[in-house]
């Protein structure tokens, strides 16, 4: 079923986001119970949430604000299931896909700062076996900017691959890149979680998802992680995705194609359900840590985290980050059309920075990321802005009228 979404933006002008992908998920939720805190002042981000559920097909859903370090909004609502059983709770975790890389980045960007790791050196000086195939030059920047030439394998990997992490980051150090490291930039769909995450490893001897947990989620009291624990699973939404054509279909991998368009393939479905696609509601799925895709947590998590980093890498007293490892990976590191998003990209180290066709808001120093289907969390330092809003009814598509809408309706508020 599809349905049209009357979505009246700011003052109350009407904007033509097209036809609405409801798929089997499909639902009207007129009057849909919205619970948590909001201060009056930011009323209409809780309207405009409201409207995510009666006009934009949410099913279920978090957001969260803070502002100059105080927490203005913590709003959830709607249903962990497609069927309606399970209503959204105050802890309930949710994959948030992309959202994931700046937050496994930190970890890297920290062993930088600590002198641990040289942005500007040789990966391979960490990871020796990285040197293979012409990659003994490319730098941790260039790793962490996309610019690494690694967005996919060309040899075809066993199904569950994704699952392993050896696997994963052997494979990566086998691999010929696709350009020469440097010279061009093409979003790691991916693959990036699993370099962070390896050179974070090498380092530390430990996990990303263990260095994460133990160096910034439970310092600043922020529930997310990459592989949950078992004791955690029984709090997941399922994430409701059915994504249309045949695009991501595997068995496209063994047609004729340029190598362009091989690169951007693979870097989807190589190995099947490296996305998520098939795997992303089951227990292994959740268990792993694929740091690119199946990062796992509450938008109240999210926003703690950019509250941090909008007051400078610091949020209650827990320091995450200096001020000025933060600049430098929350400004612009390459700049340009990018052949897998097929439009215009800023890549930080890990961040991306606000453009106007795809925002975080007015301000030009605001930085963040992105999700598949919309989940997005954001830091403007020049408002004191930290945001979290995560989901679980996945849209085929990058742009997002719900997170629009609640992010608009924010910047009315300030």
């Amino acid at each position: 079923m599809n349905a049209w979404g009357p979505y009246r933006g700011p003052g109350g002008s009407q904007n033509a986001f097209g036809r609405l992908w409801w798929g089997r998920f499909g639902r009207k939720a007129w009057g849909m119970q919205i619970h948590g805190d909001c201060d009056p002042a930011f009323a209409p981000v809780r309207e405009a949430f409201a409207v995510c559920f009666d006009d934009l097909g949410e099913v279920g859903a978090a957001v969260c604000v803070h502002v100059e370090d105080r927490k203005v909004l913590d709003l959830w609502g709607g249903f962990a299931d497609a069927e309606g059983a399970r209503p959204w709770q105050r802890d309930t975790l949710v994959g948030f896909y992309s959202v994931g890389k700046p937050l496994a980045a930190l970890c890297l960007l920290q062993l930088i700062e600590q002198g641990r790791v040289e942005l500007d050196a040789p990966v391979c000086r960490w990871w020796p076996e990285y040197a293979a195939q012409g990659k003994q030059d490319t730098t941790v920047r260039q790793l962490m900017c996309h610019r690494a030439g690694l967005p996919a394998c060309r040899r075809r990997l066993p199904e569950g691959a994704m699952l392993d992490w050896d696997l994963m980051t052997g494979a990566l150090a086998a691999e010929r890149p696709w350009w020469e490291p440097g010279t061009a930039h093409a979003y790691h769909t991916n693959t990036y979680g699993f370099l962070v995450g390896e050179l974070v490893r090498r380092c530390t001897g430990v996990s990303l998802g263990q260095r994460f947990r133990c160096e910034i989620a439970e310092p600043l009291g922020a529930d997310l992680g990459f592989g949950l624990a078992e004791s955690e699973l029984a709090r997941c939404a399922e994430i409701l995705f059915q994504p249309t054509g045949d695009a991501l279909d595997p068995a496209l991998l063994d047609l004729p194609m340029s190598d362009e368009e091989r690169m951007i393939r693979h870097s989807y479905v190589n190995p099947s359900g490296l996305s998520g696609l098939g795997v992303m509601n089951t227990r292994e799925w959740r268990m792993a840590e694929v740091p690119s895709t199946n990062g796992h947590g509450t938008a109240r998590g999210v926003s703690r985290v950019y509250a941090a980093l909008a007051a400078g890498g610091e949020l209650d007293g827990v320091r995450i980050l200096g001020p000025e490892m933060l600049r430098e990976a929350a400004s612009p590191q390459s700049v340009g059309p990018c052949p897998i998003l097929e439009r215009e990209v800023s890549f930080g180290l890990g961040f991306q920075q606000t453009r106007p066709e795809r925002s975080f808001g007015p301000n030009p120093t605001s930085f963040g990321h992105f999700g598949t289907g919309g989940s997005v969390g954001f830091a403007d330092p020049d408002a004191g802005v930290g945001f979290g809003y995560l989901l679980n009814h996945i849209t085929p598509r990058w742009q997002s009228p719900r997170n629009r809408i609640l992010i608009d309706s924010l910047y009315e508020c300030l």
